[in-house]
């Protein structure tokens, strides 16, 4: 059973700046994209994280950057050690990084929703819309849509991101380039569903960020599908009306739930056995969609 959890990283000499889960490393030219083991919920980083979560986030990414490319270009320039610079290549990061082109980010955030869950089926019971798209009636938790719809949210750097229309968002980086993001986000998205589907598992939602590289080519940044930006869920467990059984945090929500964490800091520390599960849980996320063993397990 694996105990150690790798929760920041430092290499020094080269400047850093960390999210929520990622340490980003900046080279100049390019970035180092390293995914820690840190885990939030309710956008509280948790003291203790989960092991290997960040090979598993980065793994998936690679994979659906790489299956992907022909349909929309990405960042990614490499995954390989060898392709750092000496003082990056450690044990504890091998795994868990992606070296990539810098882009200038748009600064929102661009989600697909095909199942109606979370913040929408809230939205849902409350006005029968989500961000202001409006819904056929009597539709049950979980339930898949007509449709995938996008709604947008604005990036925040801490706290929750906010819901807007497309027409908000439009307002902050231009409608054209809105109407494009949306129709590039469902088309990725359907693709993805779709092989998903093959394997089991069905992806009710999920979030693309993007950018413009050096040449202003429109490009797939960050992370894409996985278990952190995306509900995955197993298919032969599916049963709209209920919250679904889940590929990814659903037991560190579960168990914050279970104490009335009031989703402030700090954080509790989380016990061993939902620290497990947890992993168990990204793990298998990975190995169903890919087909393969965890290099790591």
């Amino acid at each position: 059973m694996k105990t150690t959890a790798l929760l920041t990283t430092s290499i020094p000499g080269h400047p850093k700046r960390s999210g929520k889960v990622r340490d980003i490393y900046d080279l100049g030219g390019n970035l180092v994209i390293v995914a820690t083991d840190r885990i939030s919920a309710y956008d509280v980083i948790m003291p203790n994280g989960i092991p290997d979560k960040g090979r598993v986030l980065t793994q998936i990414s690679l994979f659906w950057f790489e299956k992907l490319a022909d349909a929309m270009p990405n960042h990614v320039l490499s995954s390989a050690l060898k392709d750092l610079p000496d003082d990056f290549r450690t044990e504890e990061l091998d795994g868990r990084f992606m070296l990539c082109k810098r882009c200038d980010a748009i600064p929102i955030e661009c989600v697909v929703r095909g199942y109606l869950a979370g913040s929408g089926w809230g939205e849902y019971q409350k006005t029968q819309s989500v961000c202001g798209i409006v819904l056929p009636s009597g539709l049950k938790q979980g339930q898949k849509l007509p449709a995938p719809i996008f709604t947008p949210a604005t990036k925040a750097e801490t706290g929750h991101d906010e819901n807007v229309s497309i027409e908000q968002a439009g307002k902050i980086v231009g409608q054209e380039i809105m109407s494009e993001l949306r129709d590039r986000s469902i088309a990725l998205y359907a693709a993805a569903s779709e092989y998903a589907a093959e394997c089991g598992m069905i992806i009710a939602d999920t979030k693309f960020e993007w950018g413009h590289d050096d040449a202003g080519e429109l490009t797939l940044i960050d992370e894409v599908l996985t278990p952190d930006s995306s509900r995955f869920w197993p298919a032969d467990e599916y049963k709209p009306g209920r919250s679904q059984p889940s590929f990814d945090k659903q037991f560190v929500r579960d168990y914050l739930d279970k104490i009335k964490f009031n989703r402030r800091p700090p954080a509790p520390v989380l016990p061993a056995e939902i620290v497990q599960k947890t992993r168990q849980k990204y793990i298998q996320a990975y190995t169903t969609l890919t087909g393969q063993s965890f290099p790591w397990a």
